[in-house]
């Protein structure tokens, strides 16, 4: 680090000798050349602007206005003692010393706010770096994992769903390989640079997201089963995600039925029903209409989640709980394998029914349990 400062404090150096020497050129020409020959002075004038552009570029908005500064000490005296005698030419060389400082000014500020945008870009590409990293050390998890699977020789249905993390994976990373190469061009202007960042940014999000569905679905599922009112519940996701729907012209109806609280982890039922409802929302892009309801059917408990959207085409239902099938552009197949393995560990299951142009109704039963509440309602 010290060889570091080292070094820029003798490019700084060097600069400063360049800048003051090009300014002193110039100033001994003005002054050396007879006044009389106009040409040469309007030559030698203009010059003055290299160092002070140079200046900007190199130290900034200070920098530039200090060489526009010490250009006007030394360029007054000539203006005032050799071109006195010339009062209707002596306007135009105040000008031109006006002229300096504006041009060393906007130069600097240009300069400045090139270095910031660096500076952003930077850190941007300090996090992408970052999270590169935490993908380089869970994909090594996953591949130990999948190199686990086969020399184990797992059923078929392991081994596709290795081959679907693989196949998730390989799409950000070959977006993300592409727009790595394009922000090696130095010819790219910083707003490209930012574009292209903010793409990386979301490739790397997206492969976290299937990479932390994968680690979920993988791993065994612990159960924390308590008594809890699923109307209740339920009507606390009604009313969390009533501003989506109002956005996306949902309506939704939620029918609680008279129900006995049940034994089961709330936190994970909670995220079973929330991916349903989501999942309806989503399905009905043009807007619609949801509706919820539960009730009980002998020994278990129904929850329905019934929309009139577009509807899944048969020969597709059977491949909705099959781990990275999705047909979402931007889902990664595992919402529903989840969904399906938490009511799976609870002792239930999930039925789903649809016909294209109708809609589609996920029905989920859980089982009582050997205790049980008194009926509850939420509204």
């Amino acid at each position: 680090m010290t060889d570091g400062l080292g070094s820029l404090l003798r490019e700084g150096r060097w600069r400063w000798a360049v800048l003051l020497g090009l300014v002193a050129a110039i100033s001994l020409g003005h002054y050396l050349v007879n006044v009389d020959q106009h040409h040469y002075h309007d030559i030698f004038r203009r010059s003055y602007y290299l160092p002070i552009i140079l200046a900007g570029l190199w130290f900034q908005l200070r920098g530039g206005l200090a060489v526009a500064i010490l250009v006007s000490v030394v360029y007054a005296p000539h203006v005032v003692f050799q071109w006195g005698a010339h009062p209707e030419a002596q306007w135009e060389q105040y000008l031109e010393i006006l002229l300096y400082h504006v041009i060393g000014g906007v130069t600097g500020l240009l300069s400045l706010k090139e270095r910031s945008q660096r500076f952003k870009l930077e850190k941007t590409a300090q996090r992408l770096n970052e999270s590169y990293q935490k993908l380089v050390d869970q994909a090594s998890q996953i591949l130990t994992f999948e190199e686990q699977l086969v020399r184990a020789s797992r059923s078929t249905a392991l081994v596709e769903l290795a081959a679907g993390l693989a196949h998730e994976i390989r799409n950000p990373l070959g977006s993300i390989r592409g727009t790595a190469e394009i922000l090696k061009d130095e010819t790219i202007s910083s707003a490209q640079r930012g574009e292209f960042a903010d793409i990386l940014l979301r490739e790397v999000d997206r492969m976290n997201q299937v990479v932390t569905d994968f680690l979920q679905f993988a791993r065994p599922v612990d159960l924390g089963k308590k008594s809890c009112d699923l109307n209740a519940l339920l009507w606390e996701l009604v009313l969390f995600t009533a501003e989506e729907c109002h956005r996306a012209k949902i309506s939704v109806r939620f029918d609680p039925g008279d129900i006995p609280s049940v034994p089961v982890d709330s936190d994970q039922i909670r995220q079973v029903f929330l991916n349903i409802l989501l999942n309806a929302v989503q399905a009905m892009a043009g807007g619609g209409a949801l509706r919820i309801a539960t009730h009980r059917l002998d020994d278990s408990l129904v929850v329905r989640f019934i929309d009139n959207g577009p509807g899944i085409a048969q020969d597709l239902l059977p491949k909705i709980f099959n781990p990275f099938f999705t047909t979402k552009p931007t889902g990664t197949g595992l919402g529903l394998a989840i969904s399906q393995r938490i009511i799976q560990v609870h002792g239930g299951r999930i039925n789903v029914a649809s016909r294209v142009g109708q809609g589609t109704t996920f029905e989920v039963q859980l089982p009582l349990g050997d205790e049980t509440s008194s009926g509850s309602t939420a509204g």
